[in-house]
C-alpha cells in the first residue's frame, strides 16, 4: 500500500473492493464497519495485511465477536478465527446458527 495514503484513507489498491461506493471518500473514520466487514469478507492477502497492520488484531477479533460471525461466510469465518484466535467451537455453532436461519427463511412462506 501507498506510504502516501493518510492513514485513516482507504488505501487506492483496496477501493476496488468497494466497486458500488465512491470509495475516495471512504475512511475508516466514517465507514470503519463497512470497510471491515469487506475486507474480512472478500479482501484479498494486500487487504489483509492492510486490515492487521492498520486496524490490529484485538479490534478485528472484536468485530467479529460481536456480530458472531454474521456476514463472513463459513470459510472466511473459519480462516479468521484460526488467525485470530477464536475458538473452533464458537465458530462452528456461529456457522450452524446461521445455516438454521437461512433454511428457516426458506420454509416460512
Amino acid at each position: 500500500m501507498s506510504s502516501q495514503t493518510p492513514p485513516d484513507q482507504l488505501p487506492e489498491g483496496l477501493r476496488g473492493y468497494f466497486w458500488e461506493y465512491d470509495a475516495s471518500r471512504l475512511s475508516l473514520r466514517k465507514s470503519r464497519h463497512t470497510i471491515i466487514g469487506r475486507l474480512l469478507e472478500s479482501g484479498g492477502w494486500d487487504a489483509v495485511c492492510w486490515l492487521r497492520s492498520t486496524i490490529g488484531d484485538a479490534e478485528l477479533r472484536d468485530f467479529i465477536l460481536r456480530r458472531e460471525g454474521r456476514g463472513i461466510s463459513p470459510k472466511r469465518l473459519r480462516f479468521w478465527g484460526l488467525v485470530l484466535g477464536i475458538p473452533r467451537e464458537q465458530v462452528s455453532r456461529w456457522i450452524q446458527a446461521e445455516r438454521e436461519r437461512v433454511w428457516l427463511r426458506r420454509t416460512k412462506g
